[in-house]
């Protein structure tokens, strides 16, 4: 085995490089979100280390090329990693409550977070490199040959990391894989010295790590819940609202509040969910209708209760927030309730199937849209699948006017692009329009115009805050091909 010895330390390295790169983003998101600032400083900082250890790399590899130093570096390597398990949520709750601004929020945390490792794990290659050339005739090959090796496993490390380790491990547990990895790899490549230092460090590893399933057991007695989905860090747990003194228990979806319910009754807990209610308004008859994105299920729940002679289906991404859901949120098999576990635009691409309502809350992040889903081919396919003369009701959080609304200028354009007609309903009718909140979004496929006054009081009390003012806007539609969703919403944070 000593006689591959290079060739197993590259091999290790890359497959560590590249499950740390995708870890890198699951540390953000929860803090950060998914948007393509965040995307930017992360490769950003990781491209910027890369480029100054090959070039400094070399030079360090000619004074001093041996296994002792190369052990050295991936000992070193090991610390940071485990370094970044203890500082990533105070760092990052730091940066995020003192730091108005997500792109220097990203590049700040990218920075400090990944720089230092990056760094060094960048350093291996061209250091593994001149341990390998034996002689000037051959350099070229030896140097080639290593690259297109470290290149091949970090395409199979990159799918393995994606589709396998990440999806079904916790960040934190995969942390520490990777820095026991590096540790071990650093006693392989050279144990004459340091071995006492070195297990002295394992030890302090699996300390952490039986720390932290042990702090997750106390949490998760205390009812709060920490876990990774393959898409997301989930957060519940119970409180008890200010307004009411109602006991709630709580969702947070990469530290944004998406869900909440009561524990007593089955009240819909936000405000703005009660406006989808307003499809009763403008087409009580509906039948069939269709939910994307609510992995809490607050108000198909609730739907299923108000309307037991209609039928929901939900698309969800992610199967295990429907798990989340049975497991904590009380959701429960019902006959009218069909459920999809595939991303939404796929979903509207391909489905044959007809509704009469579309209820809508993929744009509930401050951070990050899913742009996909925002744009005229999108809405295309939501006006192509309703029945004539029917709805379109969705969420959006922006403010009114100011520069912060560019979101919803845009999006609404693009509805007035496919729809008839659209309209608003600020749920926060007393307000400073300034002010980012909830606003619902109803399109209609017919082009008779709705009556705006209700028999009942309480849809009634939510067609009062019909937005009457013209909205007029000199942004371009948003399409596939030109979709600036990440720099409006930048403007509302």
């Amino acid at each position: 085995m000593k006689k591959y010895l290079l060739e197993i330390t590259v091999f290790v390295c890359w497959a560590v490089i590249m499950i740390f790169e995708l870890i890198g983003a699951r540390i953000l998101w929860p803090y950060l979100g998914t948007s393509i600032f965040v995307w930017t400083s992360l490769i950003g900082i990781i491209l910027w280390s890369l480029s100054f250890w090959y070039y400094l790399g070399w030079k360090i590899a000619d004074k001093k090329a041996n296994l002792e130093f190369l052990s050295k570096i991936i000992f070193l390597w090991a610390i940071f990693i485990l370094l970044t398990i203890i500082i990533k949520n105070i760092l990052l709750i730091f940066i995020t409550t003192t730091i108005d601004d997500i792109k220097i929020w990203s590049i700040i945390a990218s920075l400090l977070l990944f720089l230092p490792t990056s760094l060094l794990l960048w350093m291996v290659s061209p250091y593994v490199a001149k341990l390998k050339i034996e002689n000037l005739s051959n350099s070229w090959t030896t140097i080639w040959n290593l690259y297109a090796i470290s290149t091949a496993w970090s395409i199979i490390w990159t799918f393995l990391s994606g589709f396998f380790l990440i999806p079904f491990f916790w960040t934190n547990t995969l942390l520490i894989i990777l820095s026991i990895t590096l540790l071990l790899l650093s006693i392989f490549v050279y144990n004459k010295k340091y071995l006492i230092s070195r297990f002295v460090f394992l030890f302090i590893i699996l300390i952490i790590y039986l720390g932290s399933k042990e702090l997750k057991e106390i949490n998760k007695q205390k009812g709060f819940i920490d876990t990774d989905t393959a898409y997301s860090r989930v957060w519940i747990y119970d409180s008890i609202q200010k307004d009411t003194k109602l006991k709630t228990r709580n969702l947070l979806i990469n530290n944004e509040h998406s869900s909440a319910m009561f524990l007593d009754n089955s009240e819909l807990v936000y405000e703005y969910t009660k406006y989808y209610n307003l499809a009763k308004h403008f087409f009580p008859d509906f039948k069939n209708t269709l939910m994307l994105w609510w992995a809490w299920y607050s108000f198909p729940k609730s739907f299923l209760l108000n309307y037991p002679n209609s039928k929901i289906d939900v698309v969800e991404i992610d199967p295990k927030m429907t798990e989340l859901a049975k497991n904590y949120f009380k959701l429960t098999d019902n006959k009218n309730l069909q459920i999809y576990h595939e991303d939404w635009r796929v979903y509207l691409n391909k489905t044959n199937k007809k509704y009469d309502v579309i209820f809508w809350d993929a744009f509930s992040s401050h951070y990050s849209i899913p742009y996909q889903l925002t744009t005229k081919e999108a809405i295309q396919k939501k006006y192509d699948i309703l029945n004539k003369d029917w709805v379109v009701i969705l969420n959006i959080i922006s403010a009114i006017e100011w520069e912060a609304w560019q979101f919803l200028q845009a999006e609404y354009k693009t509805y007035k692009s496919i729809f008839p007609q659209v309209y608003i309903f600020p749920v926060r009718k007393e307000n400073d329009w300034k002010e980012v909140q909830n606003i619902i979004l109803v399109a209609l496929k017919s082009d008779k115009t709705p009556d705006f006054f209700s028999s009942d009081s309480t849809l009634n009390s939510y067609l009062d805050h019909l937005w009457e003012k013209e909205i007029i806007s000199d942004l371009p539609i948003l399409t596939d091909d030109y979709a600036p969703v990440d720099y409006y919403i930048n403007k509302t944070i």
